[in-house]
């Protein structure tokens, strides 16, 4: 019983919890915001009507997915000071800089000219209306920023200096901060997944009306952008993800040895990349596997004859460096995380690719199984940002701050475990019932489809901005 009030094991699972959930709207805020500005400047520049119903059918949706993605943002920073004020206290000065640039710069940027364009429909001038929607595809974009500067000195600490009278870090250069080399590798890494994401939506929810041959006048056009954006995006996704691997690599070599559950030190051909492995990937057990020859190499070191560290030679460079404990992280998440990851991104990439062969043309495949596999592929691309994401926390273990803070001590001290289990359940039923909400709310948006097209004013000739109110 004890083990299960443990206020650390309980502490990483809310942390995890509230992360994860959080971060399933993030990316869809991120790229719905992109694909609603681009509709509208679309509707601008031609003035064509399925333009301007496209603009305010996934307007809908983008806000539905913002408020709660404010929501749920709002317990992250909470959590900072509930269950890991050692933690807050020793980075505080320098993970809160970061922090605050986004909450006063960029989340006010964006909050901002939100509400400008909610609420600015015929009453703005077009051109300055449509500046709204762009300066909040900015903000939200700046805000992923400042979150993955402040998540990058996790990873890679610099920037600041040790105060030994105080216990705590001092940041010693804002600049130095945000230029961290994994915030900027990370950056454009992250933002071309979360337009992965948004296509992923576009797709499944073009398809699904186009299945019941609902709206094809507007669904079509959508369709085919949510296929281009996907096939674009993800190859940036990928090309900048070669960039990250190589900052890790740097950075952290431990998770790329962990990514690979490469026990030894390898070079060249013996550096191999698993694609698939039957059994349990420890090194000792391995039943059969399908591997890449020179792929780790290439991914981290972009040599063929590159040389990778394997985790028992790492684990004694930190037990010098560190002291005596295990720095290993739990090696079967790592592992498949980093597969998952791969995996179901090129699955909704191909998926992507296979739909634009068979529409070219303006063809409209036939079977029944195509459509179906567009409508329910949306959980690909966000599936695998989420297992992205919990590769990069969790093959960061056991550091909280890598080779500063251990996660073990800087969690609450004052805290009980029987309190965090109470937070976690309330917090678990609340999010549960938020999902059922925003579920529901964005199912309704879809089912009822664009707005009819406005009828040109008889007078003037204008199209009306405004069809209904959000």
């Amino acid at each position: 019983m004890n083990e299960w009030l443990d206020p650390l094991l309980l502490s990483r699972w809310q942390f995890g919890l509230t992360t994860v959930y959080h971060f399933l709207f993030v990316p869809l805020t991120i790229g719905l915001a992109l694909t609603v500005a681009i509709f509208q400047s679309a509707w601008v520049r031609t003035d064509k009507a399925k333009y301007l119903q496209l603009t305010h059918f996934f307007g809908k949706i983008f806000l539905i997915n913002f408020a709660m993605g404010v929501v749920t943002g709002i317990v992250q920073e909470f959590q900072f000071g509930m269950n890991w004020s050692t933690y807050s206290r020793f980075v505080g000065d320098v993970f809160g800089a970061p922090l605050a640039f986004e909450g006063i710069v960029a989340f006010f940027l964006e909050a901002t000219f939100v509400g400008l364009w909610i609420f600015g429909w015929d009453r703005l001038p077009r051109g300055l209306h449509l500046a709204t929607i762009w300066l909040t595809t900015v903000g939200s974009i700046a805000s992923a920023y400042f979150i993955l500067a402040a998540n990058a000195f996790m990873q890679n600490p610099i920037a600041f200096r040790i105060n030994e009278a105080r216990g705590r870090a001092e940041l010693t250069d804002i600049g130095e901060l945000l230029t961290n080399p994994i915030a900027l590798a990370s950056f454009p890494h992250t933002i071309f997944a979360c337009f992965m994401v948004s296509s992923g939506l576009i797709i499944s929810v073009a398809a699904w009306h186009l299945y019941r041959k609902q709206h094809a006048d507007t669904m079509r056009p959508a369709l085919k952008f949510g296929m281009w954006m996907m096939v674009i995006s993800g190859a940036l996704t990928t090309f900048f993800g070669d960039s990250l691997s190589l900052a890790m690599t740097a950075a952290q070599p431990m998770k790329m040895a962990a990514a690979e559950a490469m026990y030894k030190t390898a070079t060249g051909a013996d550096a191999s990349f698993s694609i698939f492995t039957l059994g349990t990937p420890d090194g000792v057990s391995e039943l059969f596997s399908v591997r890449i020859p020179y792929l780790l190499s290439f991914l981290s070191t972009h040599t063929l004859d590159g040389t990778v560290e394997g985790i028992n030679n790492l684990q004694a460079q930190y037990v010098g460096l560190y002291g005596p404990g295990d720095y290993t992280p739990t090696i079967w998440i790592t592992y498949w995380a980093f597969r998952w990851m791969i995996g179901l991104g090129i699955a909704h990439i191909l998926v992507a690719v296979v739909g634009l062969w068979l529409t070219r043309g303006g063809r409209t495949p036939a079977a029944a199984w195509v459509w179906k596999v567009a409508i329910w592929s949306f959980p690909f691309s966000l599936a695998s940002m989420s297992v992205g994401w919990i590769f990069t926390e969790m093959g960061r273990q056991p550091w909280l701050v890598f080779g500063l803070l251990k996660t073990e001590s800087g969690v609450s001290p004052n805290v009980s475990g029987l309190e965090i289990l109470i937070s976690l359940i309330a917090f678990t039923l609340i999010y549960g019932v938020l999902a059922v909400v925003e579920f529901r709310l964005i199912l309704r948006a879809v089912r009822q489809g664009p707005e009819d097209a406005p009828v040109p004013d008889p007078l003037t000739g204008e199209t009306p901005q405004r069809v209904t109110v959000y």
